[in-house]
């Protein structure tokens, strides 16, 4: 029976029957189950958009079961609303830092819910990476041999939470209102809640798809991604994929009533890259104080570093997102958006660069993070560092940018060098077939919105994939409020219904995408 949902203090939507529309969807569906083609019947569409429900009528003759089922948005049951909340509830728990001791055994809580779940015990793999991180690879095997797979992407480590510093316990799932309130909700175990209770839905109901499914959660996404980096490099005939899904990235927004405002999807991403600046010299008593002070010299730097402009850059990616961004805002913003789509250059960009949210989505940035300097209070100092942390465009490489703060620091005594294994990725190209079905997906619970392609200056594991040749698209399910950006901050939190909406999000997507 077709069934719709409407909203429910407890569950933040329950399963109901809406007659007399799902009557003739129920009739339709009597129908097609023998084969029968329906006409004179109508589709319709049940949308939940934030605790509103709407129904829209849409006049369709000869309305195969396909047709029927592809295009009609439908709740998950209840019971796999519950056992999401469940793994998500479980998953917090783990306090799963930077060293922490807890990848491992969060991955086999995982393992075991596939084992459970019908998945064989040679399509779930755990490699190890380092002595406490690694990732977890599940393989839903489909039809086809000869189509290449959809890789899914997520990840188990969270940065860490102090319980002072958080009204709840920032490692154990509390509700509140309406909110799920833990350490890892929005970044990323929410994400790897919705994709393991999809693929254990579609295993239950016994979906065959068209190609293999293959989720990669990852252990060290929020410090080194090694563990990415080590399946693309050592082990890519586990991971190789036409294309990837990124829950890490991507999603939609509504506004303090609830109202859809956006859905973003990331197709690019700026690469993470760190530099340290040192400045030496014999030091020496500081009441006999001399002109090349290690910390003046130093503070010299990166004055020159503050005031130099990295190249105004764009792709499609980024110019695509202007231009779609400028039609839902209003004045000088509006303008220069628009500008800036149609002709980006240095001139166009100047309206961005006092503008934290958009000058990264412009050019190449660099900035000071960190300071070491002196050993004693009453002496010169020796030695002065700083580090430099940049976010750069994607396609540029460490050496280019090394070489200019080489050139922009301009002096011969100071020590530049590149920390850490940073590397670039290039953009992945927008796919039309993707970019369509993710369209209808979305705007079956976000009415009408506007599906935006963008560039995000953070980091994920997608650097990896990209960079080993995997077009990777971040297509996250859930969808937050302007108060709810908390991802690493204090009180993180998602809404229980946004977690819920993200089960179909993804139910929805991995079904077409694999029905063709």
């Amino acid at each position: 029976m077709f069934t719709g949902y409407i909203p429910n203090e407890k569950s933040g939507r329950s399963v109901l029957p809406f007659p007399p529309a799902l009557q003739a969807l129920n009739a339709a569906f009597a129908c097609l189950k023998s084969g029968e083609i329906v006409s004179d019947l109508g589709q319709y569409f049940i949308h939940h958009i934030d605790g509103k429900t709407k129904m829209i009528f849409h006049a369709r003759l000869g309305l195969s079961l396909t047709l029927l089922l592809s295009f009609s948005a439908i709740a998950a049951p209840a019971d796999v609303e519950q056992n999401a909340l469940q793994i998500l509830r479980d998953l917090i728990n783990y306090r799963s830092t930077a060293n922490s001791g807890q990848i491992k055994p969060m991955a086999d809580y995982l393992h075991g819910k596939f084992l459970a779940g019908g998945f064989k015990e040679e399509d779930i793999r755990f490699i190890d990476v380092e002595p406490d991180t690694g990732a977890l690879v599940v393989r839903y095997r489909g039809s086809s041999i000869t189509t290449k797979p959809i890789l899914l992407m997520a990840h188990m480590d969270v940065v860490d939470a102090l319980r002072e510093d958080w009204t709840t316990d920032p490692f154990v799932l509390t509700e509140i209102d309406g909110y799920l309130y833990g350490r890892g909700t929005l970044d990323n175990k929410g994400g790897a809640t919705a994709l393991t209770a999809t693929l254990l839905r579609l295993k239950a109901a016994g979906y065959m798809p068209k190609r293999d499914l293959i989720l990669v959660v990852t252990g060290d996404e929020e410090t080194t991604a090694y563990s990415m980096r080590a399946l693309i490099e050592d082990h890519k005939e586990l991971v190789d994929a036409e294309f990837a899904l990124n829950s890490d990235a991507g999603g939609g927004s509504v506004d303090h009533q609830g109202n859809p405002l956006s859905y973003s999807f990331q197709a690019a991403e700026k690469s993470y890259m760190t530099f340290e600046i040192t400045i030496r010299n014999n030091g020496g008593h500081s009441s006999q104080p001399r002109l090349d002070n290690a910390i003046y010299e130093l503070a010299d730097a990166l004055k020159k570093i503050q005031t130099h402009r990295f190249p105004v850059m764009a792709n499609d990616i980024t110019l695509g997102s202007f231009a779609e961004r400028a039609k839902s805002r209003t004045g000088e913003m509006a303008q220069a958006m628009r500008a800036f789509a149609e002709n980006p250059g240095e001139e166009t960009a100047d309206y961005f660069y006092d503008k934290p949210s958009f000058v990264g989505k412009t050019r190449t940035t660099c900035i000071p993070t960190l300071l070491n300097a002196g050993h004693a209070e009453n002496a010169l100092p020796q030695s002065a560092t700083a580090t430099v942390n940049c976010r750069v465009f994607p396609g540029v490489g460490v050496h280019t940018i090394l070489e200019t703060l080489i050139s922009v620091v301009a002096n011969p005594n100071a020590e530049i060098k590149a920390i850490g294994d940073s590397r670039s990725s290039p953009a992945s190209p927008l796919n039309p077939f993707l970019v369509d079905v993710l369209t209808r997906v979305v705007r079956r619970r976000l009415e009408g919105v506007s599906v935006i392609p963008s560039m995000s200056s953070g980091a994920t594991d997608a650097v990896e994939t990209r960079a080993g040749g995997i077009p990777t698209y971040g297509v996250g399910g859930i969808v937050i409020g302007p108060d709810d950006h908390r991802a690493h901050g204090q009180d993180e939190r998602i809404k229980k219904a946004a977690l819920f909406d993200a089960l179909d999000h993804w139910y929805e997507l991995l079904k077409e995408l694999t029905d063709s």
